[in-house]
């Protein structure tokens, strides 16, 4: 679908998509980013989905415990209507949007906004993950973060899922899931556990 472009001067927006897998860091490196940008006196706006309510309702966390004062939504075209005005918008846990937050972020970058997305890549299951493939495709700049495999220390590409449930969406943290390799991952449950 083509979007007519609404640029502002000569003012060019962007995406940047920073994912990877749970315990990667990304919420991490989207708060870094966008405190760089406020510190540039840049205005900026963070969105996160309002069914994520695990450390906070209103504000983004990492695990580490870093947030910033975040507007929870229930849908991508709520950003378009809370995004006015704005030099960088923030998107965080992107991976439970739904289709049109592609879209939105393209319309936000035709505005000429730096449009920051964070989630997940990929599911428990290794599947491409709601909005995200899509996300991808769009961006000018794409940050893949990894973590540590828990089983064996290589990097971490994939979000083990160590509770029963079929459900893609899950919200949990340590107690429900870990990061793996690839090899890890494969192995399921029968891992070795070589790191404490």
């Amino acid at each position: 679908m083509f979007i007519e472009p609404h640029w502002t001067g000569d003012k060019r927006g962007w995406i940047e998509v920073i994912c990877g897998s749970m315990f990667s860091g990304k919420t991490e490196e989207l708060i870094r980013r966008l405190k760089r940008a406020r510190i540039a006196h840049q205005h900026t706006e963070i969105f996160k989905p309002s069914i994520d309510t695990r450390y906070a309702v209103g504000d983004i966390v990492s695990h580490d415990e870093r947030s910033v004062p975040s507007t929870p939504i229930g849908n991508s075209q709520e950003i378009l209507l809370l995004s006015q005005d704005r030099d960088v918008i923030g998107i965080d846990e992107a991976q439970f949007f739904d289709a049109e937050l592609p879209s939105v972020c393209d319309r936000l970058a035709l505005q000429g906004m730096r449009v920051i997305v964070a989630g997940l890549d990929m599911d428990f299951q290794g599947k491409p993950f709601g909005p995200m493939p899509a996300l991808l495709a769009k961006a000018d700049y794409i940050t893949k973060l990894h973590a540590i495999c828990v089983c064996c220390g290589h990097i971490a590409s994939y979000s083990y899922r160590k509770v029963h449930s079929k459900s893609q969406l899950l919200l949990g943290e340590a107690e429900s899931y870990e990061p793996r390799c690839r090899v890890c991952y494969a192995k399921g449950p029968a891992a070795d556990r070589a790191i404490p």
